[in-house]
């Protein structure tokens, strides 16, 4: 661990931190425009987070001490994996130790603890939510785990920081088709996995569709906030996984400071223009009914099996 690798480190969290909440203002904003609408300023979730961290606590009578240690778990987590992720350059805290199966996992971490605050509470949203959330996860993690093994084939790895140089030095290798359907799995679980449409709207709160909210329903004030701050975070995290495998360029790999600033700006580049992408996607598609879900990450799954066969039979 060098001073180097704890300085981009510690320059990922404050960008990481300073980005999320403004990415999930900008992906609202662009629904709000592409469906006719004014709609808020992309600073707003940070003007939200500001007031929900100024207001009082407020703990249900039967919550326990996992309802409320949940959201300072969940924030823990994806802050861990923010420091230690190369976002901005190569070099990492942990170096080649920085597992993607390990890094998954530890994304895993945030949405058992969350389900678990879920249950805990005994109402009956808390509990279809969790339950609901779990089964998700189950059918997700399959898909992920194949994606993230085809992908680490051709890296011979699993470590994030080799998988970005191996496609830094070897571009055309992104145009193969075990990459491209590990692609497409991989898009699947992070739209599953970060509760956005079609598998979950966040933005609602019927409860025949909420999964997410259905949740943190008995959640207020400042732990309120944590937990959405820590769903905003989730989000740009897998997004700056799918940059980190498929699309690396502009990472440095050098721990210049010139480097790592061009880092910084290609990562907010990508990820603003990924961002986007889902956002206009999601105005053109509808929730699929929960019953339908299943199918959706099955079809997740055999891209990501087909991802692996095929990468056997061309190597």
């Amino acid at each position: 661990m060098t001073p180097a690798a704890v300085a981009i480190g510690m320059l990922q969290v404050v960008v990481l931190v300073a980005v999320a909440p403004v990415l999930a203002g900008v992906m609202r904003t662009i629904r709000s425009r592409l469906e006719g609408r004014q709609g808020p300023s992309p600073l707003q979730p940070w003007r939200d987070l500001r007031k929900l961290l100024r207001k009082e606590r407020l703990i249900t009578q039967q919550a326990s001490w996992v309802f409320v240690l949940a959201p300072l778990v969940l924030v823990a987590s994806t802050l861990t994996v923010a420091a230690v992720i190369p976002t901005v350059a190569t070099t990492t805290l942990l170096g080649d130790a920085v597992d993607l199966i390990g890094v998954v996992y530890l994304l895993l971490t945030g949405t058992v603890v969350l389900a678990l605050a879920g249950l805990d509470t005994g109402t009956a949203f808390g509990g279809m939510g969790s339950s609901r959330a779990m089964t998700i996860a189950a059918l997700a993690e399959p898909a992920a785990l194949l994606a993230i093994f085809a992908v680490s084939l051709r890296a011979g790895s699993s470590s994030l920081a080799a998988i970005a140089e191996t496609t830094l030095s070897d571009p055309v290798g992104l145009a193969s088709p075990e990459t491209l359907l590990a692609f497409g799995a991989v898009a699947v679980v992070t739209l599953a996995e970060s509760g956005r449409l079609p598998i979950d709207n966040p933005s609602t709160h019927l409860e025949l569709t909420m999964i997410h909210e259905a949740m943190i329903l008995e959640y207020a004030g400042p732990d309120l906030g944590l937990v959405e701050f820590a769903a905003q975070l989730r989000l740009t995290l897998f997004l700056t996984l799918i940059c980190t495998l498929f699309i690396p360029w502009g990472m440095a790999t050098t721990a210049t400071a010139a480097a790592v600033g061009i880092g910084v700006a290609a990562w907010l580049v990508k990820v603003l223009l990924l961002g986007a992408a889902v956002a206009i996607l999601e105005v053109g598609l509808a929730k699929v009914r929960l019953f339908r879900v299943p199918e959706l990450l099955a079809a997740a799954f055999i891209l990501s099996f087909l991802a692996v066969v095929v990468s056997f039979f061309l190597q």
